[in-house]
């Protein structure tokens, strides 16, 4: 299937990107991983440097990049809020100017591209679950507006470079991924739960943790991804990839804290603004285009995740891997 296919992969050395750059080596591509290690590790892909298909550079997208690759993956943008927020401009700088140039990269290859978006552009739903079809509800100027309003942008960069020169476009929107490679102290959920249960240290539970989200592993999400950029040149998306299980975030502390072993304690802290209520997503059409649904329950994920961030603390306290 990818054979003597090579394959740029932007935010490569990231979490979800270092996942994919691995599945795409094994399933026979060339790999380009391209990454400025703003909010990423090189640790996440230092498994993958001995490989002879595999190449890494250092790299901003926000400047052009000149290479001969036949598809792009752009995963290049921080996606937590501690990541994105620490540094306003230069997020939207990321997803606009970084759009244009994988954009123009692709359009004088000729080379199909595609776009990780996010749920994010739902803003904070009234409509529930979102389908694609919704066109959200989203602060234009508020803390996370610099995220969501960035990938809105390239969204449409992304349509009108299709609509207007021809190229293959791919749009996915993502929902709440996680898994192994997490970067701890990104201010995730579930990141932020287990490193906290491990450590002993209280649950921090913004608002009274009624508000739901829906998390998806991220071996489903690569898988997603793959069978998007394998579809036919006339579907473009965006399409909804995400896991339609639904839970509170206590429910999720709850479970964190079971699985873990643990006996940290809930504490309560204010709603940050524009925090979503409710997050889950319609995925009857990537059931229907891509015939794919989620295979890994949040248990069983929760599981994983939390040994290699066991195994993680255990290496920073016993000293350098």
């Amino acid at each position: 299937m990818f054979k003597d296919k090579r394959i740029l992969v932007t935010g490569g050395a990231g979490f979800l990107g270092s996942h994919l750059c691995e599945r795409l080596l094994d399933s026979g591509a060339e790999v380009l991983c391209v990454d400025n290690f703003y909010c990423s590790t090189r640790g996440n892909v230092h498994h993958l440097l001995g490989r002879p298909n595999f190449e890494l550079i250092r790299h901003d997208v926000c400047f052009p990049l000149y290479v001969e690759v036949d598809e792009v993956y752009n995963l290049a943008c921080p996606a937590s809020p501690i990541h994105y927020q620490r540094d306003p401009v230069q997020t939207l700088k990321t997803s606009v100017s970084g759009a244009i140039n994988m954009l123009g990269l692709a359009k004088r290859l000729r080379a199909k591209i595609l776009q990780t978006s996010t749920s994010e552009v739902y803003g904070d739903p009234m409509l529930h679950p979102q389908p694609e079809s919704y066109w959200g509800n989203v602060n234009p100027h508020g803390l996370r507006s610099c995220y969501d309003e960035g990938k809105r942008a390239a969204e449409c960069l992304f349509m009108d470079y299709h609509r207007q020169h021809g190229l293959r476009v791919k749009i996915a929107r993502l929902f709440n991924t996680y898994g192994p490679r997490m970067h701890p102290n990104d201010g995730r959920v579930v990141s932020n739960f287990i490193m906290q249960a491990l450590q002993g240290r209280p649950i921090t539970i913004y608002g009274d943790g009624s508000q739901t989200r829906s998390f998806c592993y991220v071996d489903d999400t690569v898988e997603a991804l793959i069978r998007l950029m394998s579809t036919g040149d006339d579907f473009t998306g965006p399409i909804n990839i995400g896991n339609p299980g639904e839970f509170t975030i206590r429910e999720l502390a709850e479970k964190v804290i079971a699985l873990s072993g643990s006996g940290s304690p809930l504490v309560r802290e204010p709603l940050p603004p524009d925090d979503p209520v409710r997050r889950r997503p319609d995925i009857t059409l990537a059931g229907s285009v891509l015939g794919w649904a989620p295979a890994t329950p949040l248990e069983p994920g929760l599981i994983e995740t939390i040994a290699y961030f066991r195994d993680s603390l255990a290496g920073l306290e016993n000293g350098p891997i």
